[in-house]
């Protein structure tokens, strides 16, 4: 299977690293569940121990087994409280996983799930976002085409109760975990809404949930804007069909998508192929990213293909301290090949590959297997990528002026322009989309001023148009810094 960072992999790999990892766990339990006597016993036995040749004593830890053992069998006895043996060995492999480094892990089934759910972005649920808000569930969204926006839900709405439990009794977590569910089964909720005296009450079949990873909508001056929650199964081909939206926006309008940007910021990364289709659509030739671990089998390389969607459009690439793993792919891969100007703050620094090894029971082993390696040889593990424009996320409040202008001096002449209403309404849609991105987000501002600002040194750059009517056409003025 492949997960979170897993590098694509052969049928026949997965059976043998599972194979493999079931094999030792097995024996070692098998060893340990025979041996577990009381210490006594094993003094008795070391002299036979010693026997053991130093190859067999590198393959298998004796003394340490006995060590676990004599752990093992001290809290069966001794700890305060009781402690069955499945317990405990479930806290030796978690501890053996998580011990190794942050990524690595034991999945029990319902953690296991959960990783599925993330990587395919689907679930059985109710369809609303939701947040926490004076101790009650507060919808801040419901996902269009789900169970909820089809029964009425709307932003803002207050969840009071589900299934008649009140949920000033849960977490957030629990709430959630309430609502979501199998698909086709029913649940109940009592909403408060803003206008409404009484209660509203609603009963929800569950559905499968898609959370779309991918986002795109228009900034103005024919720059789009994408941003990419996480890298899901679909994420490549959700990418495209934003891309083509915006371009159809675009020649709908009579212009043309002068720049994009896509924002990485807060993705923790998520399925390795994603990142490789999203790096992808803005490459037409070249190494992607390659991974390197210590066996053969863990040693990949990911190269672009011809069918690239937005090969020439500026792009801008948004990071920052949220920016991990396989969001790191895709900025290091654009940055390598300078196809985009990364913009923001130092991203995480995740360079390792994990792999998904599912084992008995539905549970599963997560386990790092590789590092992986940016088109020019750049590790990001624990380094992370460096912005070519370091802008930090900032507040900025706008400082008003105020100035007499010509147009205010009683008896000024007029323009002699009749488009001049037309250009005045064009210049404060200008003005407004500045304002409202730099009130909002700073970086995200930055990023279409850039963008913006290269549009119009392209236009200038176009040799201008022969005049009919005019034999000699005048020069237009620069602009400076001081003119508005």
């Amino acid at each position: 299977m492949q997960t979170k960072d897993t590098v694509r992999d052969t049928e026949g790999k997965t059976k043998y690293m599972g194979y493999r990892m079931f094999k030792y766990v097995a024996f070692s339990t098998l060893f340990i569940s025979s041996q577990l006597l009381s210490a006594q016993t094993f003094a008795a036995t070391e002299q036979q121990a010693t026997d053991v040749s130093p190859v067999q004593e590198s393959q298998l830890p004796l003394k340490e087994l006995r060590n676990f053992t004599e752990i093992f069998d001290r809290i069966r006895s001794s700890y305060v409280e009781p402690v069955d043996d499945k317990t405990l060995l479930q806290y030796a492999i978690d501890g053996m996983l998580s011990n190794l480094d942050p990524h690595s892990d034991y999945l029990l089934p319902e953690d296991f799930s959960e990783l599925q759910e993330h990587t395919t972005g689907k679930f059985g649920g109710l369809g609303i976002e939701v947040g926490i808000e004076e101790g009650l569930i507060k919808v801040v969204s419901p996902i269009d085409d789900t169970p909820a926006e089809k029964a009425g839900i709307k932003a803002g709405d207050f969840i009071v109760s589900l299934d008649g439990k009140p949920v000033r009794e849960m977490s957030l977590t629990d709430a959630i975990d309430q609502m979501r569910g199998e698909p086709g089964t029913d649940i109940e909720l009592s909403i408060r809404r803003k206008g409404e005296k009484e209660l509203i009450e609603f009963v929800l079949t569950r559905a499968v949930i898609k959370v779309a990873s991918v986002r795109g909508e228009t900034l103005g001056d024919g720059i789009g804007y994408v941003r990419i929650t996480q890298f899901q199964d679909k994420s490549g081909p959700e990418l495209i069909a934003a891309i083509t939206k915006l371009q159809k926006k675009a020649q709908d309008n009579k212009e043309q998508l002068n720049g994009l940007v896509l924002d990485l910021r807060n993705n923790p990364g998520g399925v390795l192929d994603a990142a490789v289709e999203v790096s992808d659509a803005f490459l037409n030739s070249g190494l992607i990213v390659y991974t390197e671990g210590r066996i053969s089998d863990s040693d990949f390389r990911y190269s672009a293909t011809e069918n690239t969607i937005a090969e020439d459009i500026p792009l801008i690439v948004l990071i920052n301290g949220g920016s991990a793993s396989a969001s790191e792919i895709v900025a290091g891969a654009l940055q390598d090949h300078k196809r985009a100007v990364i913009v923001g703050t130092q991203s995480f620094g995740k360079g390792s590959v994990q792999s998904v090894l599912p084992i008995a029971g539905n549970r599963a082993i997560k386990l790092t297997t590789a590092r992986y390696f940016t088109p020019n040889g750049r590790s990001i593990q624990a380094q992370g990528i460096y912005p070519d424009v370091y802008v930090e996320q900032s507040e900025v409040t706008t400082y008003k002026e105020s100035y007499y202008k010509e147009s205010d001096l009683p008896g000024h002449l007029s323009n002699g322009n009749d488009e001049k209403e037309g250009s005045e309404n064009a210049n404060k849609d200008d003005h407004q989309v500045s304002d409202d991105l730099l009130s909002k987000d700073f970086q995200l501002y930055q990023a279409y001023t850039l963008l913006k600002g290269w549009s119009v040194f392209q236009h200038h750059a176009k040799p201008p148009k022969a005049n009919s009517d005019k034999s000699e056409a005048l020069p237009e003025p620069i602009k400076t810094s001081n003119d508005s």
